[in-house]
C-alpha cells in the first residue's frame, strides 16, 4: 500500500507551510459555525438540471441555453462576480461534426455495420470521407513512450495507412511485469492519446478495438457517446491539417473477424503487444465512405469568482462539467440522456459550496485567496471546456493554487472511506486526507485504477500544466448495514446507466454521502484559502517537473 509521508504531521496540515498556520483571511475556522449544506436545495438543483426540459444539456443546443441561464441566475443570487469581462459566460469556440449514419465500410473485404460493428467519425470540415484501399496496420497499444522505452510505431511510415489499436496500455495486461503503471492506466491508455499519437505519426486514420474490461465500459457507452454530433474545439489550420482523417472504434467481435481474414490470431497478437512494442501489417485494406457535416458555434464555460482579500490574485478553482450528451432522436422510446449523476450532481455540488462560501464572506468570514467556480462545457466530448480555459485562462495559471473537481457525486449514502482518484500524485491530497480524518473516514485510491479515471475528467486539463488537481468523492465501504443494503439496491437500479438514458434523477437517492464529500471540499477550501501554502506534485509523478512538491512520496513497508 502506498502512503504519503509529508515532512510535517498530517494532523496539522496548516503547519506544512511556515506561513500556513497563521490564517491570512478575515477569520479562522474556529470562528465559524459548522457548515450545514442545504440538502433540499442541492437535490432540487440536480433534479432541475437533469430534467427532460434541459434535453440532456448538450453543448450548442437549447438545453445549453437553459443550463447557462440557470447557472447564471444562481451565481448572481450568491453575489459572485462574472470572470469574463464582467460576464459569467466565457465563450468556447466549438465545431460540431456529424457523420452520416449511412456509412459504407469494408475492412479486409468484409462489410461492417455502423453502430453494430463499429462507429466512425471525422473531425474535419471536408464534406465527407472517401477512402479507398488504405492499408491496415496493427500497432499494438499505439504507444510511443520514450520514458518507458516503448514505441509501437518504430520504423513505420504511417502515411496513407490506418492504425488498428488496442485499448488501455501494456500495464493492464501485464500488471506484475513492471511495465507502465501496472493496472493503473497511464495517459497512454486513453483513447484521446491514441488518436493524437496516430496523428503525430502521419496516419490516415485510427481504429481502437473495444474490449469491455480494459476499456472499463461496455460497447453501449461507445455507441451512445460516439454517434450523433461530435463537438471539438476550433483549431488552427495547421493543427487541423495534422489530424487523422477518420477515427473510430471496432467491437472485439468485428476485430476478431478482421484478423481472422488476415490469417492472424488477435489473441496471440494481443499477448505479444503486452510484452513488447509491436507493429504488424495486416496485408489488408480499408474502404470507408460517409458524408460529414461541420457546424460552428460558441458554447460557454460559466465562470464565477468569489474574490479573496489579502491574496486575491491567488486562485483556487472548482470545476464541474455542466454538459451531457443531449438527446438522440433516432432512438425509440426515451431519447434524452438526462445526465443526473453525470454530471448534474457535480454541478449542483459546486453551486452549494459556492453558496456556503459566499454566505461566509457576507458574514465577514471571507478567504484570503480567491475562489473561482468553473462549470465547464464539452467535458463529454474530450474535456473541451476545461482544455479551452487552461489554454485561455481568465486568471494566470502560475497563480492558480489548486483545482478541485466534482464529477458524478455519491448517490449511495455515507461511507467509512473516501476515494481520491489517482491517489499519490500531489500535496493537495493531504488536505483532503486531513478533512476526511475529521469525519473518521480513511482516504484511499479508487478500486479500479485501470479505468484511468484521473485522465477522464476536467481536472486533468490543469494537471497537464502542473496545477495540483484532485478528483475525489464517495467510497466503497458503506457506513452501516442499512446503507449497504440501500447501496446494493440502488446500484442495481443504476446498472448500465453511465452514458445511457436511464441516468435520471431519483427521489429516493440518499445524498448524505454526497454532502459528506461537499464538507471535505469545503473544509479544504477554507484551510488552503487562508494559508500561503503552495502545493506541488510528488517526485516520480508525471507533473513533478512542472510544479515540484516540497514533500516526498514514499512506499509503506507494510
Amino acid at each position: 500500500m502506498r502512503r504519503l509521508y509529508p515532512l510535517c504531521a498530517l494532523a496539522m496540515l496548516s503547519a506544512c507551510s511556515p506561513n500556513a498556520s497563521e490564517p491570512d483571511g478575515n477569520s479562522t475556522l474556529a470562528e465559524l459555525k459548522p457548515v450545514q449544506f442545504n440538502e433540499a436545495r442541492f437535490r432540487n438543483d440536480i433534479k432541475a438540471l437533469s430534467s427532460d426540459e434541459f434535453e440532456g444539456r448538450a453543448p450548442t443546443t437549447h438545453g445549453e441555453k437553459l443550463t447557462l441561464d440557470y447557472l447564471t441566475k444562481a451565481f448572481t443570487e450568491m453575489g459572485l462576480k462574472g470572470a469574463y469581462q464582467g460576464s459569467f459566460l466565457q465563450p468556447v469556440p466549438m465545431v460540431s461534426y456529424t457523420a452520416d449514419e449511412a456509412q459504407q465500410v469494408t475492412l479486409a473485404g468484409l462489410p461492417f455495420k455502423y453502430r453494430k460493428d463499429l462507429v466512425l467519425s471525422s473531425r474535419h470540415d471536408n464534406g465527407g470521407i472517401n477512402i479507398e484501399n488504405a492499408p491496415l496496420v496493427f500497432v499494438g497499444y499505439g504507444v510511443n513512450a520514450p520514458e518507458y522505452g516503448w514505441n509501437d510505431y518504430q520504423d513505420l511510415d504511417m502515411k496513407g495507412k490506418i492504425a488498428v489499436i488496442l485499448v488501455n496500455d501494456p500495464g493492464f495486461a501485464r500488471p506484475d511485469s513492471g511495465k507502465f503503471n501496472g493496472k493503473a492506466m497511464t495517459y497512454y491508455g486513453r483513447w484521446s492519446y491514441k488518436f493524437e499519437e496516430a496523428s503525430r505519426q502521419g496516419a490516415l486514420g485510427a481504429l481502437i478495438i473495444h474490449d469491455t474490461e480494459p476499456a472499463s465500459y461496455p460497447w453501449s457507452v461507445v455507441e451512445n457517446s460516439w454517434t450523433g454530433p461530435q463537438q471539438d474545439l476550433v483549431l488552427s489550420k495547421a493543427e487541423q491539417d495534422s489530424r487523422i482523417q477518420v477515427e473510430g472504434w471496432l467491437t472485439l467481435d468485428a476485430a476478431t473477424q478482421l484478423f481472422d481474414k488476415s490469417g492472424l490470431s488477435l489473441p496471440s497478437l494481443m499477448a505479444r503487444a503486452a510484452d513488447s512494442p509491436i507493429n504488424v501489417p495486416l496485408e489488408q485494406t480499408a474502404s470507408i465512405a460517409f458524408k460529414n457535416k461541420a457546424e460552428y458555434a460558441n458554447s460557454y464555460n460559466v465562470v464565477a469568482t468569489l474574490p479573496g482579500s489579502t491574496q486575491a490574485d491567488k486562485q483556487i478553482l472548482y470545476t464541474a462539467h455542466w454538459d451531457h450528451i443531449g438527446k438522440d432522436e433516432t432512438k425509440a422510446g426515451d431519447q434524452i440522456y438526462n445526465g443526473a449523476m453525470d454530471n448534474a450532481s457535480g454541478t449542483a455540488g459546486i453551486l452549494e459550496i459556492a453558496r456556503q462560501l459566499a454566505d461566509n464572506a457576507k458574514q465577514g468570514h471571507g478567504l484570503a485567496r480567491s475562489v473561482t467556480f468553473i462549470a465547464t462545457t464539452g467535458e463529454e466530448q474530450g474535456l473541451l471546456g476545461s482544455r479551452y480555459y487552461a489554454a485561455n485562462p481568465l486568471y494566470p495559471i502560475d497563480k492558480t493554487v489548486a483545482v478541485l473537481n466534482l464529477d458524478s457525486t455519491n448517490i449511495y449514502g455515507k461511507t467509512k472511506n473516501f476515494t481520491i482518484v489517482g491517489k499519490g500524485k500531489s500535496e493537495l491530497e493531504t488536505y483532503l486526507i486531513d478533512a476526511a480524518k475529521q469525519q473518521n473516514r480513511i482516504a484511499m485510491g479508487e478500486k479500479n485504477p485501470a479505468s484511468g479515471g484521473f485522465f477522464r475528467s476536467d481536472h486533468f486539463s490543469f494537471a497537464k500544466l502542473g496545477v495540483p488537481a484532485v478528483f475525489a468523492g464517495g467510497g466503497s465501504d458503506p457506513v452501516d448495514e442499512a446503507t449497504a443494503a440501500y447501496k446494493t439496491q440502488m446500484q442495481a437500479t443504476m446498472k448500465g446507466c453511465y452514458h445511457n438514458v436511464c441516468d435520471e434523477y431519483h427521489e429516493d437517492w440518499d445524498l448524505s454521502g454526497a454532502l459528506q464529500d461537499l464538507q471535505i471540499y469545503y473544509q479544504v477550501t477554507r484551510t488552503l484559502g487562508n494559508s500561503k501554502d503552495w502545493p506541488g506534485y510528488y517526485q516520480g509523478t508525471e507533473f513533478n517537473s512542472l510544479r515540484p512538491a516540497k514533500t516526498t512520496l514514499m512506499t509503506d513497508a507494510k
